[in-house]
């Protein structure tokens, strides 16, 4: 469960209504730190269709506002683009992808909308019944979707999550789906269309499994006996990293990090600085960046990262970042920093490649301005920036190419 912490969070959430990713937390023995400023994204209400502007070709000047004119150099910042800008209380994207944009709205339920972006025609409208809230993220190909939620609250906690077909609108329950092991922990993390989640097996076990949402085919990665679980799955373009809980209410309690390659093989344990103080983290090419923070630490909200370029590499670390901000997307690993000068919050964006000396900050935010923790579709990094100063409060999409 993630509890957003700093000023800026809880006037995003208070403003935006968008607090469904801390409702649909899942009632595990786990007490998470927060989540970035700003929380899950939202859709489209229903009939509505997507109506955002679209700025291409403009990139983060100095003060984090998009500026039109320039272009990417190698290495060199990303190009930023305007996907949709909407009331704080409007619509919210979760993902687009270069077929179809997906939005979800304010509603209590979150009611999720797929637009195909060439006819702008509203291909599913998913609006969970009563009791059930919507869970990011989508997961979507060319063809696909998985939309999920879950009931958390109340005696009887339930996970549902359905594969539509993006031609027809078709939809089927994947709990039906004999070859595909049934989601018992709502995190699920994706790349385009390979996604990971958290299943439990004949042996009560916790066990992390790797699917494709084309062919639904899936493999299991890793398993934790009872008590213990997996949670925290980030999926990038070759691996998978996840955490691993062991004797969750207790004093030995455990977390750790794991990584594996999407390719097949077991999982290896990224080495700590802090013994079983590991929350989150994502691999790409052999590299890992990961953060720590204990339960018993003040200030959860912001955790400290690490990065080993290889598995026997030394540890470099990065300092203070947002938790559970940590995203990888096209060739780069991605999270969120926190600043504070004479009383005045900011955030920015950084990045960091395998052979790289150092990060790079690719966006700052203006003054008053909340960000949801990035998000990856189809090599492109995509955020919501909450802009909560005097005047008008918006909401604004951001989007940008990763190569």
């Amino acid at each position: 469960m993630r509890h957003p912490a700093s000023p800026a969070a809880r006037a995003a959430v208070a403003l935006a209504a968008i607090t469904l990713l801390a409702a649909a937390c899942s009632p595990t023995p786990e007490s998470a730190p927060a989540q970035s400023p700003g929380t899950a994204p939202g859709t489209a209400p229903p009939g509505g269709t997507p109506t955002g502007t679209t700025s291409p070709g403009a990139t983060p000047s100095p003060g984090g506002t998009p500026s039109p004119g320039h272009t990417a150099s190698p290495g060199g910042p990303p190009v930023w683009t305007k996907i949709l800008r909407q009331p704080v209380d409007g619509q919210h994207v979760v993902t687009q992808q270069r077929k179809y944009l997906v939005t979800r709205s304010s509603d209590d339920g979150g009611t999720t909308t797929i637009t195909d972006r060439a006819s702008r025609r509203v291909v599913v409208r998913h609006a969970p019944p009563a009791g059930f809230v919507a869970q990011s993220p989508v997961v979507i190909d060319d063809r696909w979707a998985l939309v999920e939620e879950i009931r958390s609250d109340g005696p009887a906690p339930e996970i549902r999550a359905y594969r539509y077909d993006l031609v027809t609108g078709k939809r089927t329950d994947l709990s039906q789906q004999k070859a595909l092991p049934r989601i018992s922990e709502p995190e699920i993390g994706a790349y385009d269309g390979t996604f990971a989640y958290s299943t439990t097996d004949a042996k009560r076990r916790s066990c992390l499994v790797i699917a494709d949402l084309a062919s639904l085919k899936a493999r299991t990665v890793s398993c934790v006996a009872d008590p213990g679980y997996v949670a925290d799955p980030v999926v990038s373009a070759d691996s998978v990293t996840f955490s691993e809980i062991t004797a969750p209410e207790s004093p030995r309690r455990c977390k750790r990090i794991l990584t594996a390659t999407l390719s097949g093989g077991s999982a290896r344990a990224v080495g700590a600085t802090q013994n079983c103080s590991q929350w989150s983290g994502a691999s790409l090419r052999g590299a890992t960046i990961w953060s720590e923070v204990g339960a018993a630490d003040p200030d959860q909200y912001q955790s400290r990262a690490y990065l080993r370029e290889s598995g026997d590499a030394p540890a470099r670390s990065l300092g203070l970042i947002v938790t559970d901000t940590i995203v990888a997307c096209g060739n780069w690993i991605h999270w969120e920093v926190r600043t504070v000068v004479n009383g005045a919050e900011s955030f920015q964006l950084q990045r960091w490649q395998p052979g790289l000396a150092r990060p790079q900050r690719i966006y700052s935010t203006p003054p008053d301005t909340a960000l949801t923790a990035p998000s990856c579709q189809d090599g492109n990094l995509l955020v919501e920036a909450a802009h909560l100063g005097a005047g008008t409060k918006y909401t604004e999409a951001l989007q940008a190419t990763t190569a």
